[in-house]
Parts: C-alpha cells; structure tokens; sequence
C-alpha cells in the first residue's frame, strides 16, 4: 500500500469511527445501551455499587484514588510473589522491589513505561492477571474521567458528576472489552501468537546454536494495548516483533485502535454538550498539531541518517533506515510512532532513539503540549479541555467581558484549576530532568553522551510526566534512582492532573447556563480553533524550549545542517 493511500484509508477509517464510536459511547455513558445489563449488575452487587446513585466530585475522585491504590498494590504483589504463583513456564523468579513499583505505578496509570524485557522478566499470570487487567481499567478511569468533565460542561445546578464505579464498569464492558475482543481476532489470524505453552528451544545443528524463542497470549494483549493507548509491548521489542505486529495490515490496524477512543471522543463531547460543532473545533486543533509534527518527522526520516552522509553515504534513496522495520518503512514506521507518542499510547514499531535529531523532537515535543494531539484515551480530551478554558479566558480578556464556554461563565476557580492542571506536567518533568542530571545516578544512565544523552534522560521523564510510555532506548533506567523517580514522576503526571479535572467538573457542573449574547465569544469557530492552537503551542514552547535547544536541536545544529 503507498503512503498516499495509506493515509487516505486512515482517514476514512477514523471519519467513520469518529461518527458511529463517538455516538456509541454516548450511550454507554448516559446509561441508554443495555446489552451487556446481565454482566453489568453482577459487578455492581459484588462491588456493593448502587448504580442508581451518582457522587460529588469529591466522592469521584476518592473513589478513583482509592481503587488506584488498591490496583497498585496488587500488581506490585503479583510481581514480587511471580516466582510463587501458576503460570510461569520458564520459572521467572520475583520482580525486584524497585522495579516492581515502578511497573506497577506504570500500569494503573496508563503510562506502561517498561523498565524491563518482557520475555525475560514477566511470567504469563503477571502479563495477564497484572499488566493486561491494568490495560483496560486505567484506559476506562481515563475516558470516565474525561466524561465526568463532559457532564460538568452539559449540567446544570447540579451536585454530582456521575458514579466512578459504573463508569469504570461501563468503560471496559461496553466498549473496551467488545473492541479488543474483534481486534484480537484480527492479530491471531494474521499470525500474532496466543498460546499458553512455554518458549519454543531451537537447534541448529550445522551451526552449533541452541535458540530459544519465546512465546505466549501476545495477541490479545496487543489488541488492548494499542486501544487503551497503553502501550506496554509483550516483548521488548514492542510493535516492531513479528508475533506483536505480524503483518502490514496489523500495522494499519494498531495505528487505527489506538487513535480511534481519542479521536471519537470529540464526537462524543459534542454530542452530550449539545453542539457537535464544539467537538469538531477541538478535533480540528488536534489534526492541525498533528499533521504539523508528523509532517516534521516524516521529513526528517525521508531526507536520511545526518551521521550516515556524514560517512559519505551521498544517497539514502529509502530514508533513515537505521532502527526501522524493513517490512514497513520509513513512513508508516514514521506515522506508527508519532501516533504512539502523541496519543499517549508509546508503543513504537522501530527504535526511537534511532531517529534522526528532528525525527526525536517532533516525538519529544508532541509529547511536552500535554499529549492533547489527541492524546490518550479520555487524558487527551480533558486535557486540551483545560486549554480550551484558559483560551476562552484569554478571549474574554480581549473582548472585556467575563469569559464563557459552553454555556458557563469561566471565573478566578476555574481559571485556576486549569492553570494549576495544566502547569503541573511541565514543572514535574523540568524538575526531575533537573534532579537526574545533577546527580551521579542520574548522569550515569545514558549510553550516549553530548546532547543525545541528554535528550533521553529529557524524554523519559517527559514520556513518563505525560503516561505516554515510551522511550529513547538508550537510557539505562532500571535503576533504584530511576525506578522510584519515574513512578514519583507517572504518579504526578497522572493524579495531579485528574484531581483539579474533577474539580473543575464539579464547579462547572453547579452553575448555571447563561445565554450567549452578542459579546460572547464563539468557540466553534476556526477564530477560536486558531487561537486554541496558539494557545497549546505557545504553553509547550515557554515552557519547554530551553531543555529542547539543550537536546535534539543541539544535536542537529551539530550535523553542520539546520534541518
């Protein structure tokens, strides 16, 4: 398939997806679909859950606190009781402790950041019972969380936000569980493997070589992966191992499932709101920052390897190749990793820190806007709502008039929340590149020097302040020092943003509407989508331009070439 006409059947693939996904789960959210009613309320009676009952923001975010907590205790257990537990064909021992609250903060917060090899490290029970569970509840908080915003926006005088449980339930039930069911089905048939039989032992007699070749219930944890923009790969090699991402049309379909929950949401906060238009607005701010960076980074990689002409290799007809999959090639391994990292998936189907220096930026910077472009199932819609709110601020400052958006005014609490939600991210990440490169712990970590080095201690950090996952592999981070400051990191990255969300939604959800006027400022409009745009660059810019020129722009400017 050419590139033109892969992009073309991605975007069909996703206008309908927007459409028909985007309506679905408005009705999985408001309560109107019902099919799966004789496996939901079971779960409720088991949760002692009244379904009926909905909760203050407080009680919402106590809830989704509380089960985090618990969820992050229980994989920790699972990890370090590994050795103990069924399920473990090439007996891997217990995770380390450091290690294991790393994995374990990483997974309930939909980071996925891996620390470790997979096939040598996790045992089937903690891919599946641990990791995998993980997968679907930390993508269903996400889209709860995004939709208890949604209900702030639409009510009105009202107390609550909706009920964290039947959320959490409703997300995996109704939408996860279905899709990654069919999306499974699709990886087994095209050879992804799904067997619970141990590793295969080869031996090549003519060369003396014993090969041992790992196997295991890898399709149906990539289907969750790539849907839950989690991100965490099976095998170390993540999407670029043949038994994860077998075939070309395996490709198209993982960079379909996971933009296709980021994308529909735009439909679906229209929908409840009342104004689709609203949701075409956000989703048309999301298109134009992504098209711009994957345009950045498929230029960078179409021109060639800097260091490899610097060899005097004068033509590089297919591109940087170094760390590519041959199977796929520059541009669509190009489009599959900037659609990991700017959905918050991080995921990658080649190496990362292989890129060239632009190829790294466009990643490395997608991911520092806050990943709302579009970011990761339910973060990246409520997040670039918290944009929308300090835009339509800024609005009303030019305009002089008390800012409003959907309907409510936007006053001094709501400004402050979004300013605190949305800073939060980039002070985290700032912070811990600071502490990491300061201290011999951190220092010793990458395996290049110079600005690359530099550029992935950078990376991880914002990788893990973002949940996004992923990594310039370069960056030797199963360390004490590293292990427990990324979870410190994923933590904040997660929790510091989804508290004052919920907030935000509980004093949205009880004001009153206002009707516009002649001097309320549109926000559904290309005005409004412009400055939306100016907004979120702007915010990255100031806030992260100096650590980027330290990094991959320096690297660049070292090739003796400005792009």
């Amino acid at each position: 398939m050419s590139y033109l006409w892969f992009i073309l059947a991605l975007v069909v693939v996703l206008g309908l997806l927007w459409r028909f996904l985007g309506a679905y789960m408005v009705a999985v959210y408001d309560g109107t679909t019902h099919w799966l009613g004789f496996v939901e309320r079971p779960v409720y009676k088991l949760l002692r859950v009244d379904a009926e009952a909905e909760q203050s923001w407080q009680r919402y975010g106590m809830s989704l606190i509380v089960y985090s907590g618990v969820a992050i205790l229980v994989v920790y257990l699972m990890l370090r009781l590994q050795g103990s537990l069924p399920l473990d064909p090439q007996h891997l021992g217990a995770v380390s402790p450091a290690l294991s609250f790393n994995t374990a903060v990483s997974f309930v917060t939909n980071t996925n950041w891996q620390n470790y090899a997979g096939e040598t490290t996790m045992s089937y029970l903690s891919q599946m019972g641990a990791l995998a569970v993980q997968n679907f509840a930390s993508a269903s908080v996400g889209i709860g969380v995004a939709v208890a915003l949604i209900r702030g926006f639409s009510r009105k005088g009202s107390a609550t936000i909706g009920n964290f449980w039947v959320d959490l339930v409703r997300g995996i039930l109704y939408i996860l569980l279905p899709i990654s069911l069919l999306a499974t089905i699709v990886f087994m048939a095209q050879g992804g493997v799904q067997t619970f039989a141990g590793p295969v032992h080869v031996h090549d007699v003519l060369n003396g070589v014993r090969q041992t070749i790992p196997r295991g219930p890898v399709a149906s944890q990539e289907a969750i992966k790539q849907l839950g923009t989690n991100g965490g790969g099976f095998f170390n090699a993540n999407g670029a191992h043949p038994y994860e991402n077998p075939t070309g049309l395996t490709n198209f379909l993982s960079i379909v499932l996971l933009l296709a929950i980021p994308v529909a949401l735009t439909h679906t906060f229209g929908k409840m709101v009342g104004n689709v238009r609203q949701g075409v607005a956000v989703l048309a701010v999301m298109a134009l920052i992504f098209g711009a960076w994957l345009g950045i980074a498929s230029y960078a990689e179409h021109v060639g390897n800097p260091a490899v002409a610097a060899a005097g290799v004068t033509h590089q007809g297919a591109g940087n190749m170094e760390g590519k999959e041959v199977r796929f090639g520059v541009q669509q391994s190009t489009i599959y990793n900037v659609a990991s990292t700017q959905t918050s998936t991080g995921s990658v189907d080649s190496a990362n820190d292989s890129y060239t220096p632009m190829g790294g930026f466009a990643m490395l910077s997608g991911m520092m806007f806050g990943d709302v472009t579009p970011g990761g199932v339910g973060s990246g819609l409520y997040t670039i709502l918290l944009f929308a709110i300090i835009t339509v601020f800024i609005g009303g400052l030019m305009v002089g008039r008390t800012p409003e958006y959907l309907g409510k005014k936007i006053q001094a609490r709501e400004v402050k929340l979004a300013a605190f939600a949305v800073l939060v991210m980039p002070m985290t990440v700032l912070v811990m590149t600071g502490i990491a490169v300061s201290i011999h712990a951190g220092r010793v970590a990458p395996l290049n020097a110079g600005p690359h080095g530099f550029s992935e201690i950078l990376y991880a950090f914002t990788s893990q302040g973002n949940n996004n996952g992923s990594a310039f592999a370069g960056l030797s981070s199963n360390t004490a020092f590293y292990n427990v400051s990324g979870a410190i990191t994923m933590l904040l990255g997660r929790f510091a943003i989804i508290v004052p969300v919920l907030a935000l939604a509980g004093s949205l959800a009880a004001k009153q509407h206002v009707a516009a006027s002649a001097g309320t400022f549109r926000t559904d409009t290309p005005l409004y989508a412009g400055l939306l745009v100016g907004v979120v660059l702007i915010v990255g810019a100031l806030t992260f331009f100096p650590a980027v020129a330290l990094g991959p722009i320096a690297e660049q400017l070292s090739t003796g070439r400005l792009f």
